[in-house]
């Protein structure tokens, strides 16, 4: 139902209330209410009168002539803005490669961000661009650009400067926890082209498939990478590693999809909205591409949105291990909503909830399995979540604040499985994951044992 047939459905029927009202004689409950109807109104009258007087002023009055659109497009950002992290307003330009984006090809540095208290935080690069490349981290904060400081701009703002011709020069200047120094990180501007399904064979024919966002080939990486690793297996894959360590996310329908390529039958996700009619549920509609084989499932704290609707269906319908740390925990739905003027806005619509009923927002998955990527207890400045972030959407609904009933399905090795490295593990050199990725190895582990339980339960 589009937002214009709820108004008018909306309408008529306090219009009916107050016609009925009238004729059985006026209630004090229907008089309170159009009184404060009426005094809502009279708010809202003086509040725009306000804005126009302050669009006025600044016009007549500010120090340098400014553009009108430009007013404008601010006015409308800060409101978006000051709602939740995620609603914000695209002008044509921010539109147009928010489009490009979800494509999986774009121009830029390969890195997303989210504003936080101000501040431009990276939630993750992405794989196999300048941003990884160049040593960018989850939770480092990007102070300024070319020794430009980014005080004072919106997230788009910041994200439109990092942007530009690919062999472009950039320098980004980051604040990262446990160095005092700032860091500067220069990078070469490049045509970003997503690969976003890797693929390998692991030791014990255990396959391997790094999921690195939800683009729209997603599902059909995935799906062709799983194809080869059958056949590299000879057709005997017995398990498998889905690394969505630092996915961002991106599109539900790709999430729907690769949750279906393991989950037969049952719920993926649903979201609640504000007005009962707008909510949704999705379910499975696919065949296991395992035909039950194990899997384990990576998360961490860079694992948001689509790789939470992802991890927290499998691990619902007790499909798969999850092992790693607490995922970010971004939760909400945002409609893009086309505007005039050929640009749009990002408008927060409703809350994902996992098919037991747990609302993702604020709250994340809890991996079945808690590993650390290191030793060192990893800081922040300010926090590394959704829940850190300012005016964040509180989560509400489901089974919120109910913890998940302890699953009974786990191997006796989970049991074994260190919380961390243990002391002189190296380093993590992501030219030698085999030997240097802790949570991988832990990972392998899990999936070894289950392969093995469910080759002895066969015979």
């Amino acid at each position: 139902m589009n937002f214009r047939s709820r108004q008018w459905r909306f309408g008529l029927l306090l219009g009916t209330a107050f016609t009925a009202g009238v004729a059985a004689g006026p209630s004090l409950g229907v008089l309170k209410e159009a009184l404060a109807q009426d005094s809502a109104r009279s708010d809202m009258y003086q509040l725009l009168k306000v804005f126009g007087d302050v669009v006025q002023r600044v016009r007549a009055e500010y120090v340098d002539p400014v553009d009108d659109k430009d007013l404008i497009e601010n006015a409308i950002n800060g409101m978006l803005t000051g709602l939740d992290p995620h609603s914000s307003y695209m002008n044509a330009k921010a539109f147009k490669d928010m489009q490009i984006q979800t494509k999986g090809e774009f121009g830029g540095l390969g890195i997303e961000v989210n504003e936080d208290k101000g501040l431009i935080k990276v939630v993750s690069p992405i794989d196999d661009t300048p941003a990884a490349r160049g040593g960018i981290k989850p939770g480092d904060i990007i102070t300024a650009l070319d020794g430009k400081t980014l005080v004072g701009l919106s997230l788009n703002e910041a994200v439109e400067k990092m942007r530009g011709p690919p062999n472009s020069k950039i320098v980004l200047t980051i604040k990262r926890q446990g160095v005092d120094k700032p860091i500067e990180v220069p990078l070469i501007r490049e045509t970003i082209k997503l690969q976003v399904v890797k693929s390998r064979m692991l030791p014990g024919e255990i396959g391997y498939v790094r999921l690195s966002q939800f683009t729209e080939q997603a599902d059909a990486g995935l799906k062709a990478a799983i194809r080869k690793l059958k056949q590299d297996a000879g057709g005997k894959l017995r398990g498998l590693v889905l690394d969505l360590r630092n996915n961002p996310g991106g599109l539900l329908d790709q999430a729907v999809a690769v949750s279906s390529d393991f989950i037969e039958q049952g719920e993926i996700v649903s979201t609640r909205a504000r007005h009962p009619d707008d909510s949704q549920r999705w379910d499975a509609k696919g065949n296991d591409l395992l035909n039950g084989a194990p899997m384990v499932v990576l998360i961490n704290g860079g694992s948001a949105s689509a790789s939470e609707i992802v991890s927290g269906a499998l691990q619902d319908h007790h499909r798969a291990v999850l092992l790693g740390t607490r995922s970010f925990g971004k939760g909400s739905v945002q409609t893009v909503i086309p505007l005039p003027g050929s640009g749009a806005m990002r408008l927060t619509t409703a809350r994902y909830y996992t098919p037991s009923g747990r609302s993702i927002q604020a709250q994340g998955i809890t991996p079945d399995i808690q590993v650390q990527e290191s030793r060192e207890e990893r800081q922040s400045f300010g926090g590394d979540r959704e829940a850190d972030l300012n005016h964040v959407l509180s989560s509400r609904g489901g089974t919120t604040g109910q913890p998940l009933p302890p699953r009974t399905d786990l191997p006796a090795i989970a049991k074994q499985i260190p919380d961390k490295p243990p002391e002189g593990f190296p380093k993590f050199d992501p030219t030698k994951p085999d030997d240097t990725d802790f949570q991988l190895q832990q990972g392998l582990a899990v999936v070894k044992a289950m392969a093995a339980q469910k080759s002895a339960s066969a015979n």
